[in-house]
C-alpha cells in the first residue's frame, strides 16, 4: 500500500497541490529545486510531474519527482499508455516504486499526430488502471482524469461519465479534474457522476489566468472547454491588436505592456474567486498547475486562504 495515502487526508479537509513539468533545458532544470522549495513553503500534500508521450522525458520526470521527495512533499507522477508497452510501463513503474514514488495519474494521454491509435498495447486510462491495479495491488495509490465537460474525444458527457465509472470500477482511488471556468456546467457534471455511482474524492485542476494565449490555447487546443462570460469579457477588454498569437504583426498595440500586466492582475483575481466557488462545492481538493512558477502562485494562496493549514 502506498506509505501516505492521499485519500485518508482527503476524508479529514481539502487538500492543497500543485503540477510542475520537467523543463526542457539545463537551465531550466537548475531552478526547480528552488521553485519547489518556495511551493512547500504551502505545505501541499502532493506535487504532480507531467509525463511526456511514451516516456519521452520519464528520465526528467523521475528527477522532478525527487526533487519533490527531497523538498518533503509528496510526488505524484503522471503516466501515458502512449507508446508504450506492457513490459516497458512495468520496467518503468518497477523504478518509481524502488526510488519511494508510489503515487500515480494514470492517462491515455494525447494521440500523437497523424496516428488514430495509441500505438501501444493499451487504448484507454480505463486498461491502465486496471493494469497497475492487477499488476501492483495497492502499492499505488491511483489518481485519475475527470472532464466536467466531457472529454474532447468522447461521443457524449453521459458517455465519458461511463468510463470514469470503469475507472473506479477498475480500481482508482481519486479524480483529477481537466480544466474547466463554466461552474455551472462542473455542479452539473458533478451531481451527473454522483447519480452515476462515482463515489471517488475529486481534486479539481485550476490553471492561474495569467497570460492571454495561454489561456486561450490551454482551453481551445488542448481541452476543447468552454471560455465562459467573465473570461471572455477579461480577453476582450484586454487584447493586444492585431493579434495576441503573431510574434511579428504588422504594426504594435501602443498599449501591449499595460495590457499584459492588467490582464495578469485581473486574471489572478478572476483565479481567485472562481477557487473560491470551487472550495464552496465541497470538493476535496484545489490542484493548481503552477507552470513552474511560484510569484503568482503564492498571491493566490494567500488571498484564497488556502494556506490556513500551516
Amino acid at each position: 500500500m502506498a506509505a501516505t495515502k492521499l485519500t485518508d487526508i482527503m476524508k479529514e479537509r481539502q487538500t492543497l497541490s500543485f503540477e510542475l513539468y520537467p523543463p526542457k533545458t539545463e537551465k531550466g532544470m537548475l531552478k526547480l529545486p528552488d521553485i519547489i522549495a518556495h511551493l512547500c513553503d504551502f505545505q501541499p500534500d502532493y506535487i504532480s510531474c507531467t509525463y511526456g508521450a511514451g516516456g519521452g522525458n520519464v528520465g526528467a520526470n523521475r528527477q522532478v519527482c525527487q526533487m519533490v521527495r527531497n523538498a518533503g512533499s509528496v510526488p505524484v507522477t503522471h503516466f501515458t499508455v502512449i507508446k508504450n508497452t506492457k513490459s516497458k510501463m512495468k520496467e518503468q513503474m518497477d523504478m518509481y516504486l524502488e526510488e519511494g514514488v508510489d503515487h500515480i495519474l494514470a492517462l491515455r494521454g494525447d494521440i500523437p499526430l497523424g496516428e488514430t491509435t495509441t500505438c501501444g498495447d493499451f487504448q484507454y486510462a480505463t486498461d491502465l488502471v486496471k493494469y497497475i491495479k492487477d499488476t501492483y495491488g495497492d502499492k499505488f495509490e491511483i489518481a485519475v482524469a475527470g472532464s466536467p465537460e466531457g472529454h474532447i474525444t468522447c461521443s457524449s458527457i453521459e458517455s465519458d461519465i461511463g468510463f470514469l465509472r470503469q475507472k473506479q470500477d477498475n480500481g482508482a482511488d481519486y479524480i483529477m479534474t481537466q480544466l474547466c471556468w463554466d461552474m455551472e456546467q462542473f455542479k452539473r457534471w458533478l451531481d451527473m457522476i454522483r447519480k452515476a455511482g462515482v463515489t471517488l474524492p475529486i481534486n479539481v485542476g485550476i490553471m492561474p489566468v495569467l497570460d492571454m494565449k495561454a489561456t486561450i490555447n490551454v482551453a481551445l487546443s488542448r481541452n476543447g472547454c468552454v471560455i465562459e462570460r467573465e473570461l471572455a469579457r477579461l480577453i476582450s477588454k484586454y487584447w493586444i491588436f492585431p493579434d495576441p498569437f503573431d510574434s511579428n504583426p504588422p504594426f504594435r498595440d501602443d498599449e501591449r505592456e499595460r495590457k499584459l500586466a492588467d490582464f495578469r492582475k485581473a486574471g489572478i483575481e478572476y483565479t481567485i474567486k472562481q477557487i473560491e466557488a470551487y472550495r464552496a462545492c465541497g470538493i476535496n481538493g484545489i490542484h493548481l498547475y503552477a507552470m513552474n512558477k511560484w510569484e503568482a502562485v503564492t498571491e493566490i494562496i494567500h488571498a484564497t486562504g488556502l494556506n490556513a493549514q500551516i
